[in-house]
């Protein structure tokens, strides 16, 4: 599935742990002495989930949530379905949404709004990559490893048609269709 004649490496191994280490200070810092529940939204953000945590000093439990609003397409329908719930109870919980990437913003926006209704004592978001340019909806998002163009990627937990999640580097298609 993935031929390097077609990507282009975007970022490499190196530029992405700086990233997930800047986010994971930033979040140290602002929750020390308390404890968050961060909860991944499925697939796309458990890698970068995982090196994240591995950063934390902060006492943390993790939950999943999955999402859909992309099907096997390369944007998103403006549907959200939920494929898996969050299990844990988020009332008065510290909770942060950990993303992969934000394109439209309309299914993070959905998650964080079906989260604050629940009554949690804050929520915040993370994502590795933000696609700033693509946003149609208002996304409260506070902490961001990198502002990116409008690129399809793949790589580190970004698929094609659920290839492509385990290269360690992120790459963009040359040519899109």
């Amino acid at each position: 599935m993935f031929d390097d004649k077609n990507f282009t490496k975007y970022l490499n191994r190196h530029e992405i742990d700086a990233a997930v280490q800047s986010i994971a200070n930033r979040v140290n810092a602002d929750y020390e002495g308390r404890q968050v529940l961060l909860v991944g939204v499925l697939k796309g953000a458990i890698v970068f989930m995982a090196d994240l945590v591995r950063h934390l000093k902060i006492e943390h439990e993790v939950e999943f949530v999955r999402l859909s609003s992309y099907g096997k397409a390369r944007t998103s329908s403006g549907t959200v379905t939920i494929l898996k719930d969050i299990q844990a109870d988020i009332r008065d919980k510290h909770v942060i949404i950990v993303e992969e990437i934000i394109d439209s913003g309309r299914t993070l926006k959905f998650l964080y709004e079906r989260i604050k209704a629940a009554g949690p004592a804050s929520v915040e978001i993370v994502t590795l990559l933000d696609k700033a340019a693509k946003r149609v909806v208002d996304t409260p998002v506070k902490y961001v490893g990198r502002v990116i163009d409008d690129q399809f990627l793949i790589g580190y937990g970004l698929d094609l048609e659920e290839h492509c999640r385990n290269l360690p580097d992120i790459y963009y298609l040359k040519y899109p269709n």
